[in-house]
């Protein structure tokens, strides 16, 4: 497994001090203190707070522009990808199951997928040049991806300096260091809903005049993030990368326990991006389905509401990604992802303890 580097706890509160600095830059103190308005306002066509929202997004993610927009990281990739693309144009993508939502977008788009292996770091230059826009997932789409982002981005450019470059940042944003942009794409979409945000908030930060594009397609008042929802995602994001951290730290102990042997009937546990930066369990018998029975019955989330949203305090125990069953229908049965959540690793280990306790002393 080769999990993609993310911040460590000090970082994370340089990122949070940096992300409040930009604040200030662009609010005064009283205007921060509103909730935000509502409506198109003559002159911007959006609420004068969403405005300000994105050009702290931009400003913060070093970006030219930033578009708040609907339909939370799906809605992000979709609207980049309505701005850009025509029916039957071709987009470079890795030679991996791609994300449900996304391949959604591609097959109603009438696109023509060509698939390139990113985790070889020459890449096909003929295959390179075939395309003129790239979506490149910056979390893992397979259990042994391992191409480092920033040196794809650069690779691709290098064959086909025309090439536009869409990063989905999706389970990645305030983890890593840097966001797709920041790596040398020329655009990154992601769900604010993912960083504690409200529901359904997708946020494009890239080139002026594709965000233009994005803001012109999503004019009419139904179409807008009011000012109200802006200042609500600003605010949570704040918190999001210290949370992250926090959340790292656990992910990281609970592997080292389950790997010294605490919990029985383990045969590994390890690290992995299976969409968002989990712990997976591969059991020595096929009873993941059984495990997670008991474990949702032990207070543990069974499924995922947003991936690390506002709304997921409980630690989550969980099938293995649908990328990753796609690549290898066998985990089913034998792995389980956990993501601990707001929870501490004493909690983790002794869920997964009693679960497997009741799989074996019942019969299942």
């Amino acid at each position: 497994m080769y999990p993609i580097e993310t911040i460590d706890l000090e970082k994370a509160k340089e990122l949070q001090f940096r992300l409040v600095d930009t604040i200030h830059r662009h609010f005064r103190g009283d205007e921060f203190l509103h909730g935000g308005d509502y409506g198109v306002v003559p002159g911007i066509g959006k609420p004068v707070y969403t405005e300000k929202v994105e050009r702290v997004l931009a400003d913060f993610f070093q970006g030219e522009a930033c578009a708040l927009v609907t339909g939370a990281g799906t809605g992000a990739i979709r609207n980049v990808m309505n701005a850009k693309l025509k029916t039957n144009q071709k987009i470079l993508i890795h030679d991996a199951p791609v994300y449900p939502t996304t391949d959604i977008i591609v097959t109603s788009m009438g696109l023509r997928p060509i698939p390139i292996n990113f985790n070889d770091p020459a890449l096909d230059a003929q295959i390179v040049e075939q395309a003129e826009f790239c979506l490149l997932q910056h979390s893992r789409q397979k259990m042994d991806d391992m191409y480092n982002l920033e040196a794809t981005i650069e690779r691709l450019k290098e064959i086909n300096g025309d090439l536009y470059i869409l990063v989905d940042d999706n389970y990645v944003a305030m983890k890593a260091e840097k966001i797709g942009i920041q790596c040398g794409g020329d655009i990154s979409a992601f769900s604010l809903f993912k960083l504690l945000g409200p529901p359904g908030i997708g946020c494009v930060i890239g080139d002026q005049a594709t965000v233009k594009t994005i803001q012109t397609m999503n004019y009419s008042g139904g179409s807008q993030i009011q000012g109200s929802e802006a200042m609500d995602a600003l605010r949570s994001l704040v918190y999001a990368p210290v949370m992250l951290a926090i959340q790292k730290e656990v992910g990281d102990e609970v592997v080292e326990r389950i790997n010294l042997g605490e919990v029985h009937g383990v045969k590994s546990a390890f690290v992995a991006n299976a969409q968002s930066r989990v712990v997976l369990v591969e059991f020595e018998e096929p009873i993941a389905k059984k495990v997670l029975e008991h474990t949702n019955l032990l207070g543990g989330a069974p499924h995922p509401v947003g991936a690390e949203s506002r709304y997921e305090i409980t630690g989550m125990f969980y099938r293995v990604s649908g990328t990753f069953l796609a690549h290898d229908p066998k985990l089913e049965d034998y792995m389980i992802r956990i993501n601990p959540m707001r929870s501490g690793a004493d909690t983790i280990i002794r869920i997964l303890k009693e679960a497997i306790d009741k799989v074996f002393t019942r019969g299942g």
